[in-house]
């Protein structure tokens, strides 16, 4: 089978070391990749989202299945771009429809789906430049802390907690009069503020049967005890401690089953990944969103863990066929610490050289933000390198992790050496 998997961070660089791995591949191409990635298959430089080009390139390799690792492409319509072409619709495309993305791609459809299947979630309501009387009044009628979302895409920013209602007022009218998340803040949804710890679930599903991922727990807050500003995620964990059985069981009946009857039920075409972003409120569990892809650095725990050969599920995706097939995954713990560009997520410098990659043997680095120079290393983003372990338990794993980025280094390296200590 000749792949091609779209993007170039830690997510797409876990994806593809495992893909490697598949007794079914043949050629691997990742576009655009990154020094990570080139170990694995051949980086070709493409945009995700260069609809045109990524045709011309599947057509003259005659490739078989596309693999979307970002959501951009989804939200713009990869999937049907596919569907709608005769010379490629017979190629596999692992993401969602483009009305299937919306899910990720608008806060507001995804909590009218949710309300429509009675899926556990935040109590909102959704206003725009027009209704804003309506939703300062909203924000009135409600205790603090408030939330405010950006109904698009906004890049991981488009989300404000606020405790002080005249800062919250202030804020709904910046995002949608001054478009402060541009056209992402057009709409904004207020939430009911919800108090518990977060979670990510992930399922593969064909639109018919799915298959549940081990969950994980990442940290966004660039600080140590959850503190500063957010970012794209700075470690993850998996398995979760506090995700036993009995809760579990309430994700899979409450949260997974109705999400995928509703996506059928509403003729919404769902080839891909669900991400599930939880919060466990007193032992039960609420969706905070959805995305329609897999998380970042969730993926680099996630992804480690799985034993079964991840294209022959991708292959069940595509051929309507993902409930005749088994999934494995290997019982140990798996922990990742995220290195950042100093200065992250503000300003920093790229281009920084990295040394000390060929000295680790306990751990698998993912790259994250990396481009090569010759046999060089350099950094060429905020988010650098994702060092994941494998342990008996999270407190191995974590430890193996430490102990490999001690090994690691380049100009304003910086880490959180507190992932995983709030739930040990």
């Amino acid at each position: 089978m000749k792949v091609l998997l779209l993007g170039s961070g830690g997510r797409e660089h876990a994806l593809a070391w495992k893909i490697a791995q598949s007794s079914i591949l043949d050629d691997l191409f990742i576009a655009p990749g990154n020094a990570g990635t080139k170990k694995h298959g051949k980086n070709i430089d493409l945009s995700p989202t260069d609809f045109d080009g990524i045709r011309t390139f599947v057509l003259e390799q005659q490739i078989d299945m596309v693999i979307v690792g970002p959501e951009e492409p989804l939200v713009k319509g990869i999937y049907d771009f596919f569907q709608a072409d005769e010379q490629l619709k017979k190629v596999g495309v692992i993401g969602p429809s483009q009305f299937g993305a919306q899910l990720e791609g608008s806060k507001d459809f995804a909590k009218a789906f949710m309300s429509r299947h009675a899926i556990p979630t935040a109590k909102y309501g959704t206003f725009t430049a027009d209704t804003i009387s309506q939703g300062l009044a909203f924000l009135e009628g409600m205790k603090g802390p408030y939330v405010l979302k950006a109904d698009g895409l906004a890049a991981g920013k488009g989300v404000l907690i606020l405790t002080d209602l005249q800062e919250a007022k202030a804020e709904l009218k910046s995002m949608l009069l001054d478009e402060k998340f541009g056209a992402a803040s057009s709409k904004v949804v207020i939430e009911q503020f919800l108090d518990g710890i977060e979670l990510s679930v992930f399922v593969l599903t064909d639109g018919e049967s799915f298959k549940l991922l081990p969950e994980a727990k990442d940290y966004k807050r660039i600080g140590e005890g959850d503190t500063g500003l957010n970012t794209g995620g700075m470690g993850a964990i998996s398995p979760v401690p506090f995700a036993d059985a009995s809760f579990m069981d309430k994700v899979h009946n409450r949260i997974i089953v109705p999400t995928i009857k509703g996506l059928k039920s509403e003729n919404i075409t769902y080839k891909g990944f669900v991400f599930f972003g939880l919060i466990n409120v007193k032992g039960d569990p609420f969706v905070i969103e959805y995305n329609c892809r897999m998380g970042d650095p969730e993926t680099e725990v996630v992804i480690p863990r799985l034993k079964s050969d991840i294209l022959d599920l991708f292959e069940g995706v595509a051929s309507n066929t993902l409930s005749e097939r088994d999934i494995q995954f290997i019982d140990k713990s798996a922990a990742t610490v995220m290195m950042v560009s100093g200065g992250y997520p503000g300003d920093y410098e790229k281009g920084k050289s990295i040394f000390g990659l060929n000295s680790i043997v306990d751990s698998i680095v993912f790259h994250a933000g990396t481009s090569a120079d010759g046999p060089s290393v350099l950094t060429a983003g905020g988010r650098v390198l994702a060092v994941t372990s494998y342990g008996k338990n999270l407190d191995a794993a974590l430890e193996k992790s430490y102990d490999s980025i001690s090994k690691i280094n380049y100009d304003g390296a910086y880490y959180r050496k507190d992932i995983g200590q709030d739930v040990l």
